[in-house]
């Protein structure tokens, strides 16, 4: 296969995936879906393996969180979601309403900003989503921006109604669209106008200011290319074309407003020739067009997986991380938030034995006596510890502000915790912590077990290792995630 159409071939793997996410899908399915021969499909596959952007379930593909930076590339060249998130987050609190940014894409508006209400009946719609341009405000707003602002009373699905209005850049040129959603339970649509307009109007009027300031030059930093090594390691199973092609596409999103061919190859340490054939494949799939010496992405990027992945709950991303632990250690694994002095359990796998601790997803337990525990607080400034008191659960549980200080401070240079039946009589536990994509702590995973069955250096030798591995992973899946879902 010459390297263009590996990349293509690559990519319609990727779209056949997208077009059904919810549905079990094998490599026997996407050699119908696609038209391309087993073998390659399933090097196809193996290569999106490698790079985290699929998972392998039995013999399922499924689509990974990974795969988001496809579109994060897309929504960071064109700075958008950057400039334009946080006035239209305002928005949604202000009004209590969802808020949409959208732009177009063919004939229909695909969002590039979702800011939801959580209410019984509220707006479903995905960061991603493709919709009817004349069928929805936000799509009205852009094929008619002349218009002070447009509307739509129930055209998309009955019951909801919304206003929006166009957003330009410096030079006068409707580059989104800005609207506000609601459902005629809360609002007419004359009532909806009223609410919402004055306020979107300033919101707009805020959004052109921040597009209008002058765009920084790209200077992107020097890369090499990874994709050598991994040819190297894994054989023909790799597609080193397929790498490298993608690799071009994420550069283009290093910079608000792209970069030129000159850049992107110093970006991903790609020679120009390499570079150039991709960006031509990327051009004939509607991903990438030229403007001026620049290479930009364009919203048909969000169509590979992207409202899929960027819907999903926070259970949803580590439940499959959990279940893999367990079926290695076969023993129960768990991750916890930190709220306030305790832990809340947000997912868990348990093994099935005679001797098991009934915990369930909404668990509370004390932080300071549990190994997720200290590992949250070991993320916290030692301030925050002088407020919790201990008190005894067990005749192994810490009882001073001392000992707990002196185990937090631990947790934190050793990068895990274990806990020696503390919060239970027979319970021992190890934990390490999961992190955001700034690197903070945001929540913690365990394995549990009974004392019968593990001694503490069992833990340290054949669980933390393990352990630490699946972290690493759940932790590389909750950089592509809404921060929101990581707030306890």
């Amino acid at each position: 296969m010459e390297p263009a159409g590996t990349l293509e071939r690559g990519l319609a793997v990727l779209r056949a995936l997208s077009a059904a996410p919810g549905r079990r899908t094998r490599a026997t399915d996407l050699t119908r879906m696609t038209g391309l021969a087993r073998s390659t499909v399933d090097r196809v596959v193996a290569t999106f393996a490698h790079l985290g952007h699929l998972r392998i379930e039995d013999r399922d593909v499924l689509l990974a969180p990974p795969l988001m930076e496809l579109g994060e590339a897309y929504l960071a060249c064109g700075g958008l979601a950057e400039i334009l998130g946080p006035p239209a987050d305002r928005l949604a609190r202000e009004l209590d309403e969802s808020v949409s940014l959208g732009v177009l894409d063919g004939d229909g508006l695909r969002l590039v900003g979702q800011f939801t209400r959580r209410r019984t009946m509220s707006v479903a719609f995905r960061t991603g989503d493709l919709l009817p341009a004349d069928r929805c405000a936000t799509g009205l707003a852009l094929l008619d921006p002349a218009a002070p602002w447009a509307e739509d009373d129930q055209l998309m699905e009955p019951g909801v109604i919304a206003v929006a209005m166009p957003v330009r850049d410096g030079s006068g040129r409707a580059v989104c669209a800005l609207g506000v959603a609601s459902h005629t339970s809360r609002h007419t649509l004359a009532g909806l106008r009223a609410h919402a307009l004055p306020r979107l109007r300033k919101a707009v009027a805020e959004m052109e200011t921040a597009l209008s300031a002058p765009v920084p030059p790209p200077v992107p930093s020097a890369a090499v290319d990874t994709s050598r090594a991994a040819k190297e390691e894994l054989g023909a199973e790799y597609l080193q074309s397929l790498a490298r092609g993608l690799a071009v596409l994420v550069s283009l999103g290093s910079a608000r407003g792209g970069l030129t061919l000159a850049a992107a190859a110093k970006a991903t340490g790609l020679p120009r020739a390499t570079v150039r054939r991709a960006i031509l494949s990327l051009e004939r799939f509607g991903y990438v067009a030229a403007e001026g010496t620049r290479f930009v992405l364009l919203p048909r990027v969000l169509e590979l997986g992207y409202a899929h992945l960027s819907s999903r709950t926070l259970e949803e991303i580590i439940q499959p991380h959990l279940t893999d632990l367990v079926a290695r250690l076969r023993e129960s694994a768990s991750v916890a938030m930190l709220s306030g002095d305790e832990i809340v359990y947000v997912a868990r796998v348990p093994v099935m034995s005679i001797m098991s601790v009934d915990i369930t997803v909404g668990t509370r337990f004390p932080a300071y006596a549990t190994s997720m525990g200290r590992v949250l607080l070991a993320g916290l400034p030692d301030e925050r510890l002088s407020a919790i008191v201990p008190r005894p659960l067990t005749g192994r549980t810490v009882t001073s502000s001392g000992e707990l200080a002196a185990a937090v401070r631990r947790a934190r240079a050793d990068g895990y915790a274990l806990v020696d039946q503390e919060l239970e009589d027979g319970v021992r536990s190890v934990a390490v912590p999961l992190h955001d994509r700034d690197g903070r702590v945001v929540a913690a995973v365990n394995v549990a077990t009974h004392a019968s069955r593990a001694t503490v250096d069992d833990l340290l030798r054949d669980v933390l290792p393990v352990l630490t591995e699946t972290a690493a992973r759940i932790t590389n899946d909750l950089a592509h995630i809404r921060q929101d879902l990581l707030r306890s």
